[in-house]
């Protein structure tokens, strides 16, 4: 499983030109899903997402988490993050998983999101096209990959 985090001061996600999921101050949270991802990676990336001390302090030091600020989570599911690119100019997405291992996936992504940070969080809509708009803040934008955690 990846991620691309990106601390942001508003995100929002619209699909046919509706918003369908918008936050203000949080996570703008880009997740790739692949066959092996188990209930495992889920946990993991989810606890670092609300747990991740990358919001400052009163004296601008990055030392408070989502769960300290009360901040939220835009969640997009992003099967691009699996590209490779090693050979040619069309990248390959053979290693993102197919829509019915991914969405099951995601939505217990977003289940326990959601039970981690204690409300719920917003989302976009699997597999449409999305056009994201977000303000970074800072900028702050960190990738993590569930494979690389120990």
């Amino acid at each position: 499983m990846r991620v691309v985090i990106q601390r942001v001061s508003e995100a929002s996600v619209k699909v046919d030109g509706a918003i369908v999921g918008a936050i203000q101050a949080g996570l703008m949270v880009l997740l790739g899903i692949q066959n092996e991802d188990t209930i495992e990676d889920i946990q993991w990336i989810s606890n670092k997402l609300v747990q991740m001390r990358i919001f400052d302090d009163a004296e601008g030091v990055m030392n408070h988490s989502l769960q300290e600020t009360g901040g939220s989570i835009l969640l997009i599911s992003q099967f691009t993050l699996y590209a490779a690119t090693k050979k040619g100019n069309r990248p390959s997405y053979i290693a993102a998983a197919k829509p019915e291992i991914a969405i099951p996936i995601y939505e217990q992504m977003v289940l326990q999101l959601t039970k981690d940070l204690g409300k719920p969080i917003a989302t976009g809509q699997f597999g449409a096209d999305m056009k994201v708009a977000l303000i970074n803040d800072g900028p702050v934008t960190i990738l993590m990959d569930s494979k690389n955690r120990d």
